[in-house]
């Protein structure tokens, strides 16, 4: 399933069902087929997206330092290999600063 994420302000935005679910849950929406983020909600949304992605990468950060170097040279690191929330969520982040500087709100649907 994917989610697809509208707002009048911008072009749609697509996110696999894991990442759109994620997303619904950090700015604290129900997880369902449709919902909308309004104009007043959009500041705190982002606000938990940002914090949820520093919460990341502090987390990522204290690993790092706590994992052992690796055995040989030349292996792929997994933690390079995967993508981050602040990746993921750049582009939604650019939806909603949008959204509210043009007044409208974002919806989405499966």
């Amino acid at each position: 399933m994917l989610y697809k994420f509208k707002s009048r302000a911008t072009a749609d935005l697509i996110m696999l069902d894991a990442q759109g679910q994620r997303m619904l849950r950090i700015m604290g929406k129900e997880v369902a087929p449709q919902g909308i983020v309004t104009v007043a909600q959009i500041p705190a949304a982002i606000a938990a997206i940002e914090a949820a992605v520093a919460a990341e990468e502090g987390g990522a950060a204290d690993a790092a330092a706590q994992e052992a170097p690796p055995e040989s040279q030349g292996q792929p690191d997994d933690a390079h290999d995967r993508v981050t929330l602040r990746q993921r969520a750049a582009p939604f982040l650019d939806m909603l600063r949008r959204s509210a500087a043009e007044d409208a709100d974002v919806v989405w649907g499966t």
